[in-house]
């Protein structure tokens, strides 16, 4: 439900060339170097090894290309790993950069985009780097 209502909101949008995969973020469905952006949103706190999804999409990024993240800043919800199957509580900002550094990433920003005003206010977290 989610890809389809990307695709229309894509096509409003007149954005082109924009593909939506379904697959493990560790070994994603994609090629090598095929891709300009990859974004993995709200995906990496679901991973079993978010680093090695990290090189992973590394290696899917074209050189030039860029990984733009959407996720949680590190929280103590514990909740959330039995409410939605979550198997981290979100990621330290430091962590996270650590990651992208090792995987190969340049240029690397991290910035807090979204806080929620209900509890347990997650946090939310913008990621960028470049290949």
């Amino acid at each position: 439900a989610g890809e389809k209502w990307g695709q229309r909101k894509a096509k409003r949008a007149n954005v082109a060339r924009l593909e939506f995969r379904h697959g493990d973020t560790e070994y994603p469905p994609v090629q090598p170097e095929s891709v300009d952006v990859a974004l993995p949103s709200q995906a990496l706190h679901n991973a079993r090894s978010p680093e090695n999804a990290l090189s992973a999409t590394h290696r899917i990024v074209r050189p030039g290309g860029k990984i733009i993240i959407i996720d949680l800043l590190e929280h103590n919800f514990e909740q959330t790993k039995s409410l939605y199957g979550d198997r981290w509580l979100g990621f330290a900002k430091n962590t996270l950069h650590n990651w992208l550094e090792k995987a190969g990433f340049k240029k690397i920003e991290i910035d807090d985009i979204a806080r929620e005003d209900e509890p347990p206010h997650f946090e939310t977290i913008l990621a960028t780097g470049l290949k």
